[in-house]
């Protein structure tokens, strides 16, 4: 169980995620740097953001939803959670009941991102951790949640089952390794490193270039020092 004080953000795991040194770079060197990409992202998620509650009929729908995990020491807000009524002859172990409202609810949130859904697993892990704290504050098991994507305007389900329960759990581990070591890890250059808006202030080629070149003469002066001893 974690205290208050040492709690990290959500949004730390998906930045994670997608690469330790972005994640660096926000999380402890509190650099942030806007593109087209991140300024779209931004506005793409103003309505979510509200703290309002609709209704449609049987659904109830929480935007900007605080949550938080004591277990895993991390907080922040959803996008939206959905909290869908469950029928009266359900078991009440299925369902969580809501302040003011009678009957029994499923809550199931819903991430939004602006664009297409990606090949790794960075939006999954950010929804799965979402649940992780609906459920620890709702005493509740959640099967799924949703992404929404602002190119193809369509939701994506994500199946909350075992390896993704514990890529996220491994995740959690690695933010709190990291965070105690507190040193942004090195560069690493991927194709993935065009969409970053922070590729100036990480400079990912000429890290990678100034490393090979240190290596390099790491090696021949090691060389030359076994030469000498033989």
């Amino acid at each position: 169980m974690y205290a208050e004080e040492d709690f990290i953000q959500l949004s730390a795991l998906q930045h994670l995620a997608f690469c330790e040194r972005q994640w660096g770079l926000i999380h402890l060197e509190n650099l942030w740097n806007e593109n087209r990409l991140t300024a779209e992202g931004r506005h793409f998620h103003d309505r979510p953001d509200n703290e309002e509650t609709e209704v449609r009929g049987d659904i109830r729908i929480a935007r900007g939803l605080r949550l938080r995990s004591l277990r895993l020491g991390l907080t922040g807000k959803a996008d939206v959670v959905e909290f869908h009524r469950l029928c009266k002859d359900v078991p009440s172990s299925s369902g969580a009941t809501l302040e003011g409202v009678s009957g029994l609810w499923k809550p199931v949130p819903v991430e939004y991102k602006r664009g297409r859904p990606k090949v790794d697993f960075c939006d999954e892990v950010q929804v799965c951790a979402q649940a992780f704290c609906l459920e620890e504050m709702m005493s509740i098991e959640i099967a799924n949640g949703f992404l929404y994507y602002g190119v193809p305007k369509r939701r994506v389900v994500v199946f909350f089952d075992a390896p993704l329960r514990k890529r996220t759990e491994e995740l959690c581990a690695r933010l709190r390794e990291l965070t105690s070591i507190g040193k942004t890890p090195p560069a690493k250059y991927k194709k993935r490193c065009e969409r970053c808006s922070l590729q100036e202030q990480c400079m990912p080629k000429i890290c990678n270039r100034d490393k090979k070149v240190r290596n390099y003469l790491e090696s021949i002066f090691s060389s030359d020092d076994n030469a000498v001893g033989v």
